[in-house]
């Protein structure tokens, strides 16, 4: 039953849903000369500081796969995640005026946040595939299973946004714990490096960390040309949908309470 009220909702506030994601857009890229061109430029701007200073600086590479995609294809997805997620953890404060006026979904608010970085997401896949291309490495068959690990990722980043919403309201302090986590959980996802270069006692750790998996998903296809295991295609579901009710059932259960902290 809520799942269905959850989906008439968005129905019935699309046209706000839409709004609230042109107003991001006009928000982010107001008075840029380039505008939604940054988009691009900005993971593969990104992905060439990292290249120079991990495989010149400190010798970092990945044998048999080219460098620049390796990292390209994990940046990728883990700055969707990032920005995702911090912008998801304001949605509800950010937009308090408005819900303390008129009856609207408080989640409505937080997916819009998530959909607006999901459209950017898209954008940065066209750098990715340029690199591909450029770097020689080619596209197979199995590139069509990738938007598998993108629904994952996506599903992972709403439920954990959700819980980042709902926290935040309550801690304010969140908006400034989180920084600091999202920079720890950057060096603690192989992005920049293989995780073969860690011990097995701390690979352990390492592999607890979901967004390891979405990764690796896509660069078993991407780079090794390869269709990634039963296994890995069970962990990025289960890990998804988890998180995902997860956040579902935090945000319903607090949402009436957040009028008394905002």
């Amino acid at each position: 039953m809520y799942f269905k009220n959850i989906y008439l909702n968005f129905k019935k506030y699309s046209f706000l849903l839409s709004q609230l994601v042109l107003r991001d857009f006009k928000v982010k890229y107001k008075r840029s000369v380039l505008g939604i061109i940054w988009s691009l430029l900005y993971p593969v701007l990104n992905m060439a500081v990292l290249a120079l200073v991990f495989s010149r600086m400190f010798k970092f590479s990945t044998p048999g796969v080219n460098y620049l995609v390796y990292v390209l294809s994990g940046l990728v997805m883990f700055n969707y995640f990032s920005e995702a997620s911090n912008l998801s953890m304001s949605s509800v404060v950010a937009n308090f005026s408005l819900i303390n006026k008129i009856y609207i979904p408080k989640y409505i608010f937080f997916f819009s946040k998530c959909l607006f970085v999901g459209i950017n997401f898209l954008l940065t896949l066209i750098p990715l595939y340029i690199v591909i291309f450029a770097t020689g490495t080619g596209i197979n068959i199995y590139h069509l299973i990738l938007p598998y690990a993108y629904i994952c990722l996506f599903m992972f980043t709403l439920g954990f946004g959700l819980i980042l919403s709902t926290i935040s309201v309550f801690l304010r302090d969140m908006f400034y714990i989180y920084g600091i986590v999202v920079t720890l959980w950057t060096y603690l996802t192989p992005i920049m490096y293989d995780i073969s270069i860690i011990s097995e006692k701390l690979q352990i750790i390492f592999k607890l960390n979901p967004l390891y998996y979405y990764i690796t998903f896509i660069r078993e296809i991407i780079l090794y040309h390869r269709m990634p295991s039963g296994l890995s295609f069970i962990i990025c579901g289960i890990s998804s949908l988890l998180f995902l009710a997860i956040g579902l059932i935090v945000f319903k259960k607090n949402q009436d309470k957040f009028i008394y902290y905002v």
